[in-house]
């Protein structure tokens, strides 16, 4: 009995059957006007059935017939390309067609997924597919099902392979590597830009030597110097762990979304590349969130296991959909972060008048910390300001446009003149952009 039910629930007659079927439905019409036709099809009619048991039997002889299994990584990297494949072994004596089909998850609403192919009897085939997200969270896979015909071609078997399972979509990880890699490699190191070693007053001693004129008689070392019966200097170089903090706005305005990203995510992406690079440089590495208050924050450490609570962290974040807190951000920058630390602010305002809403705190939180804020270039204003316009409601649209972007540009000199560096980018230039800007306040030692 359960043999009977899954031999009904695994079978189904192919495209070829039914358009022999049609066929011989019409022969048996004809037949009323030409009587000669009706044997013929009682003949033919009796051969395809003879047909579609034997190829039932050839299909149904081996129990197993087929098998399949999915592969794809621990995690997927938001905004990537994620490769997946899918084994298949064929455990037939003879070639067969396949249409395979994987339930992928529902994010990417593509409900159409399928891939035709034949394969050799007692054969291995590899189906390799991306998939690429656009929102962090758990995404489920369902079950693998596969259609499968024999060389006769009239019954069609399914195949239904349980790998349900479901995957965590992190932060872009796999730029990070890349990024990271280029570090290692000193491929990020822009030309012109070399390392300098300054002497000066820091917190991390070098090493005591001779004394010589022109040297700071501050720096004497009067213990060696007694020791030696001659003058001995301390030298310092510049410290090298400095305090690197990406500070992550999650407020309303970072919920525009660009390119299927939400500036959000673009954030985070550069976040975790930025930390990745900074920890290679050697360099101690934080992360602050906020909203209306402070979220969450990771004290700056240059730990091995400081990237993966970094990447953790910046999994679950998500936008509140309020105004930013400045003031509660402030707040906590003064009272947390001691030690003086390059903040990297990334936020987004769309009008001078809501950067001067927030400008005193951006002024305080400047005077203790060297202070970055990096903000986004409306794509499609820029788009408008170069599209020609023809009408004069276009002239219109392309006025406002104008006045947006020319905004933008009055924020990056408004912030300049506070002494406050700025970075305005597109989202898809930003974790270029952002590297690029921390290796030049690197090279010129502005920390």
């Amino acid at each position: 009995m359960a043999n009977i039910k899954s031999l009904y629930k695994s079978f189904y007659l192919s495209r070829r059957t039914y358009i022999v079927g049609t066929a011989l439905v019409l022969l048996f019409i004809l037949s009323f006007y030409i009587p000669v036709l009706e044997e013929m099809g009682k003949v033919l009619l009796g051969l395809m059935v003879i047909l579609i048991l034997i190829d039932t039997s050839i299909l149904y002889g081996n129990r197993r017939g087929i098998t399949a299994n999915r592969k794809r990584l621990q995690r997927f990297s938001n905004g990537d390309d994620n490769k997946v494949e899918i084994t298949v072994t064929n455990q037939y004596g003879f070639t067969l067609k396949v249409r395979l089909i994987d339930e992928i998850p529902v994010q990417f609403q593509d409900r159409n997924w399928k891939r035709d192919f034949r394969m050799e009897g007692n054969g291995n085939q590899a189906i390799e597919y991306f998939l690429k997200p656009f929102e962090r969270g758990e995404y489920s896979f369902g079950n693998i099902i596969a259609l499968v015909e024999s060389p006769v071609g009239l019954v069609r078997r399914r195949f239904e392979f349980p790998a349900e399972e479901i995957v965590a979509v992190y932060p872009s990880y796999l730029q990070m590597r890349k990024f990271g890699l280029n570090a290692v490699t000193n491929e990020l190191q822009e030309a012109g830009n070399k390392k300098l070693r300054k002497s000066g007053h820091s917190v991390e001693f070098e090493q005591i030597k001779d004394y010589v004129r022109g040297d700071d008689y501050r720096t004497v070392n009067w213990k060696a110097s007694a020791r030696k019966s001659q003058l001995m200097v301390n030298t310092y170089v510049d410290e090298k762990s400095q305090q690197i903090i990406c500070v992550i706005d999650k407020g309303r305005s970072m919920k525009m979304p660009f390119d299927s990203l939400s500036l959000l995510d673009y954030a985070i992406n550069s976040s975790l590349v930025l930390s990745n690079v900074a920890l290679h440089k050697q360099d101690k590495m934080g992360l602050l969130t906020f909203g209306k208050r402070v979220d969450s924050y990771l004290p700056p450490e240059r730990k091995s296991l400081q990237m993966e609570a970094i990447l953790e962290t910046l999994y679950k974040q998500q936008t509140d959909f309020t105004d930013s807190g400045y003031e509660a951000l402030y707040s906590y920058v003064r009272n947390k972060i001691k030690q003086r630390s390059l903040l990297v602010l990334f936020t987004n305002f769309e009008s001078l008048y809501s950067l001067q809403r927030q400008m005193p705190y951006l002024k305080m939180m400047s005077h203790y910390h060297l202070l970055l804020v990096v903000f986004f270039e409306n794509t499609e204003i820029k788009k408008l300001v170069h599209t020609p316009a023809s009408n004069t409601e276009e002239i219109y649209i392309k006025t406002i446009a104008e006045k947006f972007s020319f905004e933008k540009r009055q924020m990056v000199k408004e912030l300049n003149q506070q002494g406050i560096l700025t970075l305005l980018t597109t989202p898809e230039q930003l974790t270029v952009n952002a590297i690029n800007k921390y290796l030049e306040i690197k090279a010129r030692q502005m920390l």
